[in-house]
């Protein structure tokens, strides 16, 4: 029992990932964070982003081996071979495996791309052979046709890179969640609106409330997600930080160009690292370039693939912006309306108030004219005969009442204090 404790309290410190490979294979594995790190070469600042437990904003973010994903429910690193999803067991990320085997199973993966590779112009005694300077690949042979007709026959039969089909089911499942919480929403506000509009009640009051509340929760995630995705179609830096698989075969084939070169020319290679520029421009693995000091090539991928898939998608979730920011403009107009009707309601009971006031001031004027008869005061009125004298001043009374209260209502009419 204590080594099964002990076995469960370690997968739960390391995590459980599912880890997704290229044909369709899947496996849930017990990941640890350094281990983890060494896997995908992230940074445990970039590892931060996929905790759930922190509020980081949307990102992608393309490194040297992987690509970060964190969009809204989808939080995956995509390397070239493999993409590993956290928590696979949480019933909001199995939709999100599930979609990520059928997809990369469905897709027959693509031949190794060939690197598209910037040369810079050597002597004649330090060139590289034949085959290294066309990135690797072998010369094409005699009697086929041109290489611009092989170039646009592999561009029509190439399928996108693993990295790039990974990315297309991470961004769909992120924009089809959202566009579905949106038409969820969109249901139930225009008939709660119109309900409102109807009938203007606590009820409806409360779930107009809640609704608008949903709305600029999910309006601003979505936000985000397209704030991120423009971020990345300005940015050719980071597109081509995320093509892995091409940077993967630029690096193989500046290896075996270097070793052809130091191979064949050994005298020509030093002669040429003498001069310090090569391995000023493409020393190191920084950001310009992933060659290893002995290349004269730059790694220039061409992001036209990723920038379509992008826009794809940005296009889908603009449009998702665009119906919330119809959905709020229909709460905004419901909302005036009903202040205005309210407005009107309490136009009307202030009218109300100022004929009850007068009327009011005009009964109290009888009732003291009422109370000087009630004195216990001699005057001749009282020795007269007293037949018909009482129903007489009590006609009197409430008709001088009446004509004063109607002349009230009318001098309020001319001041436009009444309707």
């Amino acid at each position: 029992m204590a080594s099964t404790r002990r076995r469960h309290a370690g997968v739960a410190a390391a995590g459980e990932w599912a880890a997704v490979s290229g044909a369709g294979a899947w496996r849930v594995e017990a990941i640890g964070k350094q281990q983890l790190m060494r896997r995908t070469g992230l940074p445990a600042r970039d590892l931060r982003a996929l905790d759930p437990a922190l509020s980081y904003p949307s990102s992608i973010m393309g490194r040297d081996r992987a690509v970060v994903v964190n969009l809204e429910r989808v939080r995956a690193v995509i390397t070239a071979t493999e993409v590993l999803v956290p928590d696979p067991r949480d019933p909001a990320v199995a939709p999100l495996v599930r979609e990520l085997r059928a997809r990369l199973m469905a897709t027959p993966a693509p031949a190794a791309p060939l690197p598209q590779v910037s040369l810079r112009p050597r002597s004649p005694r330090s060139l590289p052979p034949a085959s290294l300077a066309n990135g690797g690949a072998s010369p094409p042979a005699p009697g086929v046709g041109g290489e611009g007709k092989d170039d646009q026959a592999l561009g029509r039969d190439k399928a996108l890179p693993f990295e790039f089909r990974a990315l297309e089911v991470c961004l769909e499942f992120a924009c089809n969640s959202l566009e579905q919480e949106t038409c969820t929403l969109e249901e139930e506000a225009y008939p709660a609106l119109d309900e409102l509009s109807s009938n203007v009640s606590t009820l409806n009051l409360e779930r107009v409330r809640q609704i608008k509340s949903r709305l600029v929760a999910i309006s601003g995630r979505v936000q985000k997600v397209r704030d991120e995705l423009e971020h990345l179609l300005d940015d050719d830096v980071d597109m081509a930080a995320m093509h892995l698989s091409e940077k993967l075969a630029y690096q193989a084939a500046d290896a075996n160009s270097s070793r052809s070169g130091v191979d064949n020319e050994p005298s020509e290679f030093e002669e040429e690292r003498g001069d310090g520029e090569v391995e000023e421009e493409g020393g190191g693995s920084s950001e310009g370039g992933y060659g290893n000091g002995t290349s004269a090539t730059v790694f220039t991928p061409k992001i036209d693939e990723l920038e379509i898939l992008l826009e794809a998608y940005f296009v889908q979730i603009d449009g998702t912006l665009n119906k919330l920011s119809a959905l709020r403009e229909y709460v905004d107009d419901t909302e005036d309306y009903i202040n205005i009707m309210l407005d009107d309601k309490q136009n009307q009971l202030l009218q109300m108030g100022i004929m009850l006031s007068t009327g009011t001031l005009v009964v109290s004027c009888a009732i003291a004219a009422t109370g000087v008869f009630g004195m216990n005061i001699t005057i001749p009125l009282y020795t007269a005969a007293t037949e018909g004298v009482f129903w007489q001043v009590t006609g009197g009374i409430v008709g001088a009442a009446a004509a004063v209260y109607l002349v009230a209502l009318l001098c309020y009419r001319r001041s436009g204090i009444l309707q």
